[in-house]
C-alpha cells in the first residue's frame, strides 16, 4: 500500500474517533481570532452558566435517543417546572423546597411522556410534541403569561459561584458522571442501547423494553427538573415563555457529540463536546453581531448537517459490514 493509502486510512481513523474534538478545538481558536473578547474571564463565565443548561438537557435527550425515543417538550417542562420552583420559593425561602417542586414537576410530565408513549404506543415525536403544548400553556396561565421577579436568594445557584468555578458547572459535571456511570456500568444502561438497536430482539432477549422507555423518560425527567432552576436562577425571573428552543439546542448538541439519531449509538462525553460546540458557536455569532434571524438559519443549517452526517456514517458502516460478510 502506497504512503498516501496509508495516510487517507490513518486520517479516517483519527477523524471518525476524535473528529469531533478537533472540531471543538478548531472552534475554540476560530472564536478567538474572530473576537479576542472571547477568552475574557466575563464572557466564558457566562458561557459556560448558559451551557451547563442545555447540556444537561443534552444528557436527558442522550438517554432518550439511545433507546430509540426523544424529547421535544423538555423547553416548555422546564419553564413550567422552574416557574413553580420559583413561586414556591418566594412562598418558602428554601431552596430544597424549589428543587423538589421542580424535579417533581419534570418527573410528572415525563411520566405522562412515558405512558403515552410505553403503554399506549403513541410516536414520542407526537407525544411529547403534546406535552410541549400543555406544558407551555400551563405556565402561561398560571401567571397570564406574566414574568415573576424579586426572587432574592433563588439566584444563588444559577449566577454564584465557589472559588472560581461557577455553581451550574459543578451541576453538569456531576450529572456527566451520572450519565456516564449509567451508559457504561448499569444493567439499565445496556438495556438503553439494546432497545436502541434493536426493540425486538432486545424483547426476545428477556428485556422489559417497556419499563426501559419509561425508566428513561423518568432519568430525563430529573434532569429537565434541575435545568429549570439553574435557568430560572441564572436570568433572575421566573419566565413563562423562557427556555424556548431549548429541546432543539439539546438534540443538536446529542446528535452532534456522536449520538445515532436512530438510536443504540452515544456516549456521554460525545454529548459534552457536542453541546460545547453548539454553545461556542452561539457565542460567537452574538460576540460577532450576527444578526438574529440568520443565527436561526445557521442553527437549523446545523441539525440538518448533523442529522445527514449520522445517516451517512451508519450506512458506510452498513457497507463495510455487508462487503466484509461477502469477502467471507
Amino acid at each position: 500500500m502506497s504512503g498516501i493509502g496509508k495516510a487517507r486510512i490513518t486520517w479516517s481513523s483519527i477523524s471518525r474517533s476524535y473528529g469531533i474534538y478537533i472540531a471543538l478545538f478548531a472552534m475554540i481558536i476560530l472564536s478567538s481570532v474572530i473576537n479576542p473578547n472571547f477568552f475574557s474571564a466575563e464572557n466564558i463565565s457566562n458561557v459556560t452558566r448558559q451551557i451547563s443548561v442545555t447540556t444537561i438537557l443534552a444528557f436527558g435527550e442522550t438517554i432518550l435517543i439511545i433507546c430509540g425515543l426523544l424529547d421535544l417538550s423538555c423547553g416548555s417542562v422546564l419553564a413550567l417546572a422552574g416557574l413553580l420552583s420559583v413561586i414556591s420559593y418566594k412562598a418558602t425561602g428554601s431552596m430544597a423546597v424549589a428543587f423538589a417542586v421542580a424535579i417533581g414537576v419534570a418527573l410528572f410530565c415525563n411520566y405522562l411522556n412515558a405512558m403515552m408513549v410505553a403503554l399506549l404506543n403513541a410516536p414520542a415525536f407526537i407525544a411529547t410534541l403534546a406535552m410541549q403544548t400543555m406544558a407551555r400553556g400551563c405556565a402561561l396561565l398560571l401567571t397570564k403569561g406574566q414574568d415573576v421577579y424579586q426572587i432574592g436568594n433563588y439566584t444563588k445557584v444559577g449566577q454564584g459561584s465557589i472559588g472560581f468555578i461557577p455553581i451550574p458547572l459543578l451541576f453538569l459535571v456531576g450529572l456527566f458522571l451520572a450519565t456516564w456511570y449509567i451508559l457504561n456500568n448499569t444493567r439499565f444502561g445496556r438495556a438503553l442501547y439494546a432497545v436502541g438497536g434493536n426493540q425486538e430482539a432486545a424483547k426476545a432477549s428477556g428485556i422489559n423494553v417497556r419499563g426501559t422507555k419509561v425508566t428513561a423518560f423518568m432519568v430525563n425527567g430529573l434532569f429537565v427538573g434541575i435545568a429549570g432552576v439553574l435557568f430560572m436562577s441564572r436570568v433572575n425571573a421566573g419566565l413563562p415563555n423562557g427556555a424556548i428552543n431549548y429541546e432543539f439546542q439539546g438534540l443538536t448538541s446529542s446528535i452532534i457529540g456522536g449520538t445515532s439519531f436512530t438510536g443504540g449509538v452515544g456516549t456521554a462525553g460525545g454529548t459534552v463536546v457536542g453541546s460545547f460546540i453548539v454553545g461556542f458557536l452561539n457565542n460567537i455569532l452574538n460576540l460577532a453581531n450576527v444578526n438574529s434571524y440568520l443565527q436561526q438559519i445557521v442553527r437549523g443549517a446545523i441539525i440538518a448537517l448533523a442529522v445527514i452526517y449520522d445517516i451517512w456514517t451508519k450506512n458506510r458502516r452498513t457497507r463495510s459490514l455487508v462487503r466484509g460478510m461477502a469477502a467471507k
